[in-house]
């Protein structure tokens, strides 16, 4: 069987398919979610790779999890109580630890519904740009479960509590322009634009030093969390380092002469 993930290559860009379409790419099996896992740790040890793009093909992104899993208890949802619990955090729960943490930028080209672990799947990355046919719905209420890998500490980040708290509490889904609206999506476009248009946002990023992209991201999610003071401290040890690699030099450089900057990731 080919993998759940179709991995492509231009220049440091990467883009990565949820490639189920007809089952609209749900999180069926463990082997999905290594491939997840596999692929973050893979892209944080090469260094000329800048940017991750997560799509679906067909006509859904992510549709979460697999209904008829949950109605036969069978794959990632069987077993008794601890055996769940535990599939939860060794399995679908490493997907947000390995994505959010991931070092380089993640944009989420959101083709279709994105519902249930598949909402919470572009919240992890960090900028998400969605097609007009695109509807998103936290919801895991209507199933009645709760939000298992992430989505009640991503979402409120994102488009604040009190709408995050409608989206989880109703499990209703809302369409493409009031995620737009609500700050869920920096983006729409019609549907057959929408690959061009994250790939232009990924060159732009890419187009700026790896070790500066890499740091930025980390202070961007470090500061969610940490005092003023603590990132500003970690903010200083960055910029030291950032200071004393060739590429600030590089652009600082090709400013001055008033040139394009080549750079080598170093």
């Amino acid at each position: 069987m080919e993998p759940f993930l179709k991995i492509e290559h231009d220049g440091a860009v990467v883009t990565a398919t949820l490639n189920r379409p007809e089952q609209r790419n749900t999180l069926t099996e463990p082997s999905y979610i290594r491939e997840f896992v596999d692929l973050c740790a893979n892209l944080t040890r090469d260094p000329h790779v800048k940017v991750l793009i997560l799509t679906g093909a067909g006509p859904a992104f992510c549709a979460g999890g697999n209904v008829k899993d949950m109605r036969d208890r069978t794959g990632i949802f069987g077993g008794a109580p601890a055996e769940l619990r535990e599939s939860y955090r060794s399995g679908i729960q490493t997907i947000p630890t390995a994505l959010y943490n991931l070092d380089i930028p993640v944009i989420a080209a959101v083709n279709g519904p994105a519902i249930g672990a598949g909402l919470d799947l572009a919240c992890m990355a960090d900028i998400r740009i969605a097609s007009t046919a695109a509807i998103f719905a936290e919801s895991f209420v209507k199933l009645g479960i709760v939000p298992g890998d992430g989505g009640a500490w991503l979402l409120p980040r994102i488009v604040g509590m009190p709408r995050a708290s409608i989206m989880a509490l109703t499990g209703d889904a809302i369409d493409a322009a009031k995620a737009l609206d609500w700050g869920l999506v920096a983006e729409l476009t019609a549907p057959d634009a929408l690959l061009e248009a994250t790939q232009k946002m990924a060159a732009r990023i890419a187009a700026n030093p790896s070790h500066a992209l890499r740091m930025t991201k980390r202070l961007l999610r470090e500061g969610q969390h940490m005092r003023l003071d603590s990132l500003l401290e970690l903010s200083a040890a960055f910029q030291s380092l950032a200071h004393y690699t060739e590429d600030h030099h590089e652009a600082v450089a090709a400013m001055l002469e008033k040139r394009k900057p080549i750079y080598k990731d170093r």
